[in-house]
């Protein structure tokens, strides 16, 4: 058997919260493939669901920029605190920010020279770790619920005092409702907007994963089916946005204050640099 290394189990540690020597068995029963080993961990019920790479940026700053035709949201991180409130940092994130919001998220490479600089001068690992720009000509994206004399919506939230959770909102109708929906979606971190968004096939694994777990395998055939069913649509509801609890009224969901407020999302983004 091939020797696992180290920072291969440092890496899955990280990504699922499980113990060492569960990681290391795990790695060596997968002949290291890091993605089987995350599977083959949820599979035995040891690991939580799969934490978000990337953790050696995990402080840093996202920011919004929000106009009447474009709004942008970039997420720039860095190693340390002191770094993420640094002056340079700052005026090297708003760089980012401004570039996104005229010209889209591709405009990140055209400052590579000057986060390579950065990162030299700081001595830090400085990365745009995500860049997303929305535009209001969504016209033909709606219902005949919605009239196309509606105006689209921008509107964003950054969690401070941090400012390392932001949530940028592209919907229409009544604009009350937009900034409090992208607090809900800072918070409650949806993956999709309506059930039928989420693919078929993740779907498919989460209930394979779930199948295999202890406390579900153990039981008669005709009752996994049962168990599985349902949880699987607590994991739905935990990652839809419609069907989420409202977090400003936990007696609605998210889809019914929506309607209620005559609301309707196109689209949203939730950068997070750390959780």
């Amino acid at each position: 058997m091939a020797e696992i290394a180290a920072n291969l189990v440092k890496e899955l540690r990280e990504r699922t919260g499980a113990g060492m020597m569960d990681c290391k068995r795990a790695l060596e029963e997968t002949d290291g493939n890091l993605d089987e080993a995350v599977t083959l961990l949820r599979e035995k019920g040891i690991a939580q669901a799969t934490k978000r790479s990337g953790r050696e940026t995990t402080e840093g700053k996202v920011a919004i920029e929000l106009g009447d035709e474009h709004a942008a949201m970039v997420a720039v991180g860095c190693e340390t605190e002191p770094v993420s409130n640094n002056q340079e940092f700052l005026i090297f994130v708003q760089r980012v920010l401004d570039a996104v919001e005229q010209h889209g998220p591709d405009a990140v490479a055209e400052l590579e020279d000057e986060r390579v600089e950065l990162a030299a001068k700081l001595g830090e690992n400085i990365v745009v770790r995500d860049a997303i720009r929305f535009a209001t000509h969504a016209d033909d994206i709606l219902d005949d619920a919605f009239s196309r004399d509606e105006r689209d919506v921008l509107a964003g939230y950054v969690h401070p005092p941090a400012n390392k959770i932001g949530v940028l909102v592209h919907g229409r109708g009544n604009p009350d409702v937009a900034r409090p929906l992208a607090m809900h979606i800072a918070f409650a971190a949806p993956q999709y907007l309506t059930r039928a968004d989420v693919p078929e096939a993740e779907v498919n694994a989460e209930r394979e994963i779930l199948a295999k777990q202890p406390d579900v395998a153990e039981k008669p055939e005709d009752v996994r089916g049962k168990i599985v069913d349902g949880r699987i649509q607590k994991w739905l509801a935990a990652g839809v946005l419609e069907e989420q609890e409202w977090i400003h009224e936990p007696s609605m969901r998210v889809g019914q204050a929506l309607k209620e407020a005559g609301f309707a999302v196109i689209e949203f983004r939730r950068f997070a640099l750390a959780e």
